[in-house]
């Protein structure tokens, strides 16, 4: 008897299984589609970006190495398509490379304004890093107490550019005329362990610098004399050339060679 039983749970179930397929089978069908469609769709546009993110990395590199080359109007088209079009975070660091090739053409207004836009889109360390690349471009021209406001949170205790800004701030206050606080603050600098050593040897040369009274103005340098005016030109001494003496005749009368 309970096969009997089996069979008809068996019968019935299949029933509804055909009924719910009848009903439902298309919408299935169509979900099971999409979903296959979806997942090649997006291993399709992750293969894409890839390609896209190779292609810029290596347009990028070539435009820095133009750049670094001694070739900047090479670079600086490939980096403005590579600012404006590539994928996200090759496009800061294009623009932060576009800015440096600004720099160094003497473009510094446009160069800083690139960097403070980059600052402000981005508070990571690209970001931080473009702030600390305007506050150098700036800070002969820049109050003290400007660059404290731009690179105050960079100083403080814990930042990780924190070296990199109070050296900046630093030569601000060289720049400014307080030479003594200049001369503490580099040796603050050179005395921390924690510093990067390439930035500890510079800190501790700007304080022998400093010891050494090499921002001390020890006068003007004298002038040099002018030097005399051609002969012939406006305010020359007058030259006097004698006349040529005749040579002494021979005794038939004529003129020796």
């Amino acid at each position: 008897m309970s096969d009997i039983f089996h069979e008809v749970e068996e019968e019935v179930r299949r029933e509804r299984f055909e009924k719910l397929w009848k009903q439902y089978g298309d919408y299935i069908i169509a979900a099971v589609a999409l979903i296959v469609i979806a997942v090649a769709g997006f291993k399709l546009w992750q293969r894409y970006e890839d390609n896209q993110r190779l292609k810029a990395s290596e347009e990028l590199i070539a435009a820095q190495e133009a750049a670094e080359g001694g070739n900047p109007g090479k670079a600086a088209p490939v980096l403005a398509a590579l600012a404006a079009n590539a994928p996200s975070d090759y496009d800061t660091i294009a623009k932060l490379t576009q800015a440096d090739v600004l720099i160094g053409a003497g473009q510094r207004d446009a160069a800083v304004g690139i960097y403070k836009s980059i600052a402000a889109k981005n508070s990571g360390p690209i970001g931080d890093l473009a702030l600390l690349r305007a506050a150098w471009a700036v800070v002969d021209t820049t109050p003290r107490a400007d660059m404290q406001t731009m690179l105050g949170k960079l100083a403080q205790d814990g930042n990780p550019w924190r070296f990199a800004a109070r050296e900046i701030l630093a030569y601000a206050d060289l720049h400014a005329g307080l030479n003594k606080q200049a001369q503490s603050e580099f040796k603050a600098l050179g005395d921390d362990k924690d510093a990067p050593e390439q930035l500890r040897r510079r800190a501790v040369a700007m304080v022998q610098y400093l010891a050494n009274g090499g921002a001390t103005n020890y006068g003007t340098v004298p002038q040099l004399p002018e030097p005399p005016a051609a002969p012939g030109a406006p305010g020359a001494p007058l030259q006097i050339v004698p006349p040529p003496v005749p040579a002494p005749a021979a005794p038939n009368g004529t003129p020796t060679p």
